[in-house]
């Protein structure tokens, strides 16, 4: 990877269905070498997937919030990701370090909704703790992080 690479990327960050040509006259490359170098970079797993964001609000989604989730043993952990898993309004899982062992980003389409998923997890047998922060306004949502820059 170079930093020819990285304007690529920044490119495709912007706007990932931006067309070979466009990408191309915007960091003054051919077509078939931004083609070549997005290949490249999908092939050898560095760009995983292309995704779609969608406006939850849009769609009716207009409750988000974070919970955080302490169980009362790592071994019930492989189990209640499995029942996360299964729970699509859960939208991100993480394991974190510290009080709780699980932080979840949950989007559902009221309070009632967030309060049936609550009630999913709390009665999950393990669960020892949460706490649920609802999310009043999204200030930064970046899904990737790309150097400016190599050295």
């Amino acid at each position: 990877m170079d930093n020819i690479d990285l304007k690529i990327l920044n490119c495709l960050k912007k706007n990932a269905r931006e067309k070979a040509s466009a990408i191309g006259d915007e960091i003054n490359l051919s077509v078939s070498a931004v083609t070549e170098r997005i290949k490249r970079m999908e092939n050898s797993g560095l760009i995983r997937q292309y995704t779609l964001i969608i406006d939850q609000k849009k769609i009716g989604n207009d409750v988000s919030a974070i919970m955080e989730v302490a169980m009362e043993h790592p071994r019930l952990g492989d189990a209640f990701l499995e029942m996360i898993d299964n729970i699509p309004n859960v939208i991100s899982c993480f394991c974190v370090t510290g009080d709780f062992d699980y932080i979840l980003h949950i989007v559902t389409d009221s309070t009632d909704g967030l309060d049936d998923i609550y009630g999913k997890i709390r009665s999950f047998d393990g669960v020892a703790n949460t706490k649920t922060h609802i999310i009043l306004k999204k200030i930064k949502n970046e899904h990737t992080v790309i150097p400016t820059e190599l050295s």
